[in-house]
């Protein structure tokens, strides 16, 4: 049971009655009058007040807790990184008097807010909803406190700060936008709004769909004699994408995920952000598929490693979610190697794996060896993001010598990057390094280039 915590503080008419009879006191001996004399009456002036201010506190307080009002809080099912959510108050006047409120919401420091304090008269048997918007910076739990009410007693010689409600814990997810939009633009087919290729192709693919009537150009070799004999027209059968495959997710979740070039203007997410938008998206395509999804991290302190197992299913997606919403990259050196002999130990079956992480030149010696052991059994891919200041920095316009040093040594760096990319991945063309805004729809891609040809 929350305990009723008060803070009571004079309110400004108690100021001003109080600076007011220092003024007339002080005009009284600058007056003439002697202390004896106005002490006396001053002393007798303040006793008055100080009774009349305690019956008026005692008198509010009993009011408040027998005919007060109360708080309901409305929340949403959840809230996602970067998005403004609307919060509602609604608070709940049933007795016979009115009360001048002030109200704040006890915020977690997660969440940036507008809307918020709001100063109103809440009347006799009224219900007055208030709405604010909230923001939220960091993934991971918050806390929303209990509601922080602000009242004027009776006569208006205190303020009393209450706190009323309870406190609850929250959970911050990854942004849905981009989930919620696929989901809408593959049911218009417009996904090329997000940078997704549209790889339909009838008749391919490994698994018999169904039977539909021969079209000019289908593969003879598809042709169902016996149904065609039995509707006495040429019927093919239909093939789609295998199903009932693995798509597992090995994130990097040490000190090169900690990039972050989000600005107050820009509002973009950290890397780690990124590449945890771009799993969920491709995690939710692969379900959609009809495939397992499952991931592991590596590079993080032991006790926050995550490891689920590969499951098929859209509840699959919300599992998922809540496994590793509350992620944060660490300090840690990512060891890849070690990722990869433990990978190998717990996935026996042939999977795609995909590799989140933010690649260095420094990174090829250990990287390298451990991709060469997850293909020895897999299909791997290395999704590696790419600062965008680069980009920036090397495209931007030379108007001076110090210009042309910052964009030659941009593309120096871009270069050597490049290379070294080139020589971990050993030819490979399904890995990618990408700026973190195309890394959701180039895995999307990928996989569908996957599925499309058969490599898994």
């Amino acid at each position: 049971m929350n305990t009723v915590r008060r803070v009571i503080l004079p309110s400004r008419l108690t100021l001003q009655v109080l600076l007011g009879l220092s003024l007339a006191f002080t005009v009284l001996l600058a007056a003439g009058i002697p202390v004896a004399v106005a002490g006396p009456v001053g002393l007798g002036l303040l006793a008055v007040l100080a009774l009349g201010a305690g019956v008026d506190l005692w008198r509010s307080l009993r009011l408040f807790a027998r005919v007060g009002p109360r708080v309901e809080r409305w929340l949403p099912a959840a809230f996602a990184i970067n998005v403004s959510t609307e919060l509602r108050l609604d608070l709940v006047n049933e007795g016979p008097l009115s009360w001048r409120l002030t109200v704040f919401d006890d915020l977690d420091p997660l969440f940036d807010f507008e809307g918020l304090p709001v100063a109103l008269t809440l009347g006799a048997h009224t219900r007055s909803p208030l709405r604010f918007r909230v923001t939220a910076r960091q993934r991971g739990l918050a806390t929303l406190g209990r509601t922080q009410l602000m009242w004027r007693t009776r006569a208006g010689i205190f303020d009393v700060r209450q706190t009323v409600g309870e406190a609850r814990q929250l959970r911050i997810y990854p942004n849905f936008a981009a989930l919620s939009r696929y989901a809408w633009l593959s049911g218009d087919r417009r996904l090329a709004q997000m940078g997704i290729k549209n790889f339909v192709q009838r008749g391919q693919g490994t698994d018999f769909r169904q039977l539909a009537e021969y079209r000019r150009g289908d593969p003879l070799r598809h042709l169902d004699v016996k149904a065609s004999m039995r509707h006495r027209k040429p019927v093919v059968r239909e093939y789609q994408d295998e199903r009932d495959q693995c798509v597992m997710f090995l994130l990097d979740c040490g000190r090169r995920m900690r990039a972050d070039e989000a600005s107050e203007q820009q509002r973009r997410a950290s890397h780690f952000d990124d590449a945890l938008d771009a799993m969920m998206l491709l995690a939710y395509v692969a379900l959609q598929e009809g495939d397992e999804v499952g991931a592991m991290t590596f590079g993080c302190d032991p006790r926050d490693r995550r490891d689920y197992a590969p499951r098929k299913g859209m509840a699959t997606l919300n599992a998922l979610m809540n496994q590793m919403h509350d992620l944060q990259p660490g300090p840690h050196h990512s060891d890849y190697l070690a990722a990869a002999e433990d990978m190998s130990k717990r996935l026996k079956r042939r999977s795609l794996i995909i590799v989140l992480t933010n690649f260095r030149d420094e990174d090829a010696p250990e990287l390298r060896p451990a991709l060469q052991l997850l293909r020895r059994r897999h299909l791997v891919l290395l999704a590696s993001l790419r600062e965008t200041a680069l980009g920036v920095m090397a495209d931007q316009p030379i108007q001076g010598t110090e210009d042309a040093v910052s964009v030659a040594s941009a593309h120096l760096l871009s270069q050597a990057r490049q290379d070294a990319f080139a020589r971990v991945v050993e030819r490979d063309r399904l890995s990618v390094d990408v700026e973190p805004q195309a890394l959701a729809a180039t895995l999307v891609n990928r996989y569908h280039q996957v599925k499309r040809s058969g490599l898994l």
